[in-house]
C-alpha cells in the first residue's frame, strides 16, 4: 500500500470515528418528548458541533418538528419553535425546507410572525434563487402584518428570479397601487396551497380560500341590498327582501358555499353567511381579526411592565 493511499485510509477512518462519536452524543428521545425543551444558544450550538454542522442541525431540526402537534399550549409553540428553527439555520444555514416550515407555523403572534421573517431572511445570501422564501416574506408582511410596502418589495424580488410564477409581479403592483384586496389574498394563498404537501397547512389555506369566496359573494349581496334602499326608500328587513316585490332587486339569492344560509347579523346588521356568522375584514377573518387584536394588546401589556420595572 502506498502513502497516499495509506494516508487516505487514516483520513477516512479518523473521520467515520468522528461521526460515530457525534452521533453518540445525539440522544434517541428527543428533549421535548422528556419534557426538557432546552434550547442553547445557536452560536454555542454551532461552536460544539465541531464542524459536523449538518450532523447537528438534523438533531435540532428533530426537536424543531416535535413541537408541531405535541401537548404544549400554543401560546408556547411559537417561541420556542422558533428559537429551535434559529439553532438549526445558523448551524447550517445551508437546509432549505426549515425556512418555509417556520413561516408556516410561527404565525401565533406578531413577534412570531416577525421571527419568521428574520429567518426567511436569513435564508437569502444561501439561497439566492429560491423564489419562494422571498414570497413567503411577502404574503407574511401582507396577510399577517398587514404592511404593503415590504409586502410587495418581497413579491417584486421574488418575481424577478427564473421559475417564479408570472402573476407575481402583477400581486406586488396591485399592492404599490393600493388595492390590497379579497383578489390579491385569493392570489397568494393559492400559491401556497399549490407549493405545500402539509396536510395541516393546506387545510388553514383551504379555509383561508373559503373565507375568501364567502365574502365576495357577501359584498355582491351588499350592492343588491344598496340597490334596494335606493329603489325602495327603506332598509331590507331580511335578505330574502331582495327577491321579493314586482320589481325584485335579485332574482335568486348566491349560494352559500356550506348551504347554509344567508341572514342579516344581529350584532351589526350586516349580511354574513349564517355558517362563520360574521364578516371577512380586509385580509383577515373575524377570529383572526381578533387574534392580531390580541396581539397588539398583549405587546403593549408587556411594553408598559418593561417600562415600569
Amino acid at each position: 500500500m502506498n502513502r497516499s493511499r495509506l494516508f487516505t485510509l487514516v483520513v477516512l477512518t479518523i473521520a467515520a470515528l468522528g461521526v460515530a462519536l457525534v452521533q453518540g452524543w445525539v440522544p434517541l428521545r428527543t428533549r421535548a418528548e422528556l419534557g426538557d425543551p432546552f434550547v442553547p444558544r445557536p452560536e454555542v450550538a454551532k461552536l460544539s458541533s465541531m464542524g459536523f454542522h449538518a450532523v447537528m442541525a438534523d438533531y435540532y431540526w428533530l426537536q424543531a418538528v416535535q413541537i408541531v402537534g405535541g401537548s404544549m399550549r400554543p401560546e408556547d409553540e411559537g417561541t420556542l419553535l422558533g428559537r429551535f428553527i434559529d439553532v438549526v439555520t445558523t448551524v447550517d444555514p445551508w437546509v432549505g425546507h426549515p425556512y418555509r416550515f417556520a413561516a408556516i407555523w410561527l404565525t401565533g403572534s406578531e413577534a412570531d410572525v416577525r421571527q419568521a421573517n428574520r429567518l426567511l431572511e436569513r435564508s437569502l445570501p444561501y439561497h439566492p434563487n429560491e423564489w419562494r422564501n422571498r414570497f413567503y416574506l411577502g404574503f407574511n408582511y401582507f396577510y399577517y402584518l398587514e404592511e404593503s410596502e415590504p409586502a410587495a418589495h418581497w413579491l417584486e424580488e421574488a418575481a424577478k428570479i427564473e421559475g417564479a410564477p408570472r402573476y407575481l409581479a402583477g400581486l406586488a403592483a396591485r399592492l404599490r397601487a393600493g388595492h390590497g384586496g379579497l383578489e390579491v389574498a385569493a392570489g397568494m394563498i393559492r400559491k401556497l396551497l399549490a407549493d405545500t404537501d402539509d396536510p395541516y397547512a393546506r387545510a388553514e389555506y383551504e379555509k383561508m380560500l373559503d373565507e375568501i369566496e364567502t365574502e365576495r359573494r357577501a359584498r355582491f349581496l351588499d350592492a343588491a341590498r344598496k340597490a334596494y334602499r335606493k329603489g325602495h326608500g327603506e332598509d331590507i328587513q331580511a335578505v330574502e327582501d331582495l327577491l321579493k316585490g314586482p320589481y325584485p332587486v335579485l332574482q335568486k339569492l348566491p349560494p352559500e358555499l356550506h348551504d347554509w344560509e344567508w341572514v342579516l347579523s344581529e350584532d351589526t346588521g350586516e349580511i354574513v353567511s349564517s355558517y362563520y356568522g360574521r364578516r371577512y375584514r380586509p385580509h383577515y377573518s373575524a377570529s383572526e381579526r381578533a387574534q392580531r387584536d390580541g396581539w397588539r394588546v398583549k405587546d403593549a401589556a408587556t411594553d408598559r411592565s418593561e417600562g415600569s420595572l
